[in-house]
């Protein structure tokens, strides 16, 4: 048996560790060409790299949040459809995907900015008088992200409740339980797989992101992405951005274990919400 995983091993080396590997022999070396571990002391005198990160998963955490909020009711509302009408809500949701990230973000940009659509329908139905500030801050950059990373919460926690017999709904509300208390002690507990599985998802693929922050936040909100992008853009410095790499690879890892340690996702992941 192992010597037919062998070619999978094979390719996972070559596409995953031959570049991790290089990425962290070029972080070695400083700017000079010198082997030094002086691009990893730097990062742990200055603060700025402290905030740089701080502000990475900040914003990644609100924008796994959001996607929650809004995620789970829809995931519910599918779920509670015939099959036919809940395809089609998932084509609207996968509509998206047939189109250019940098084109939704633009799109944003567009929307929010103070002459957009938000703005005009918000002063003439009086909601407020004078145009809000929507883009270039917090605000525009989770709005963007939140739309971008829907789907991928969505899909797997629809997943999960489209195999919740509702048999057991029914029984819970014939033996005297409340709709909230059935759905509360029954439903949510059996959903967890899909929403536990979404969320991960959602919170390492927002760690990397970099064209929506740096498109819809201008500049103010600046993730580790952006930062490598300007070390190499500017300074051609390609050994702190390699370090800063490795850094927000290893911090990836970290959450990955530590989702599988205190969620237990070996198993959360192989339920079957049956």
């Amino acid at each position: 048996m192992f010597g037919l995983s062998v070619p999978a091993i094979l390719l996972v080396v070559v596409i995953i560790g031959i570049p991790v590997g290089w990425l962290f022999w070029l972080s070695l070396f400083n700017d000079e060409g010198v082997l030094s571990t002086s691009n990893y002391t730097r990062m742990i005198e200055h603060k700025s790299y402290y905030r740089i990160f701080r502000t990475t998963f900040n914003v990644s955490f609100l924008t796994t949040i959001i996607c929650v909020a809004i995620g789970y009711p829809f995931a519910y509302f599918l779920a509670q459809l015939p099959q036919r009408w809940a395809n089609i809500g998932l084509i609207a949701v996968l509509l998206p995907f047939w189109t250019s990230l940098l084109v939704r973000t633009y799109a944003w940009l567009v929307i929010l900015q103070r002459k957009g659509l938000i703005n005009q329908w918000g002063i003439e139905l009086g909601l407020w008088d004078t145009p809000l500030r929507l883009v270039h801050n917090l605000n525009g950059t989770l709005i963007g992200m939140a739309h971008i990373m829907l789907p991928f919460l969505l899909l797997p926690l629809y997943g999960s409740m489209r195999t919740i017999d509702q048999d057991y709904i029914k029984a819970a509300s014939n033996l005297g339980a409340s709709p909230f208390h059935a759905f509360w002690s029954i439903y949510f507990p059996l959903s967890l797989p899909g929403l536990f599985a979404g969320i991960v998802v959602v919170f390492v693929l927002c760690l990397g992101f970099f064209v929506t922050p740096a498109v819809l936040g201008g500049g103010r909100i600046i993730m580790v992405s952006m930062k490598i992008e300007t070390i190499i853009d500017l300074f051609y410095n390609f050994g702190t951005a390699s370090a800063l790499g490795v850094v927000l690879l290893a911090l990836t890892l970290l959450v990955l274990f530590i989702s599988h340690k205190l969620l237990r996702l070996d198993r959360v992941l192989g339920g079957t919400g049956t």
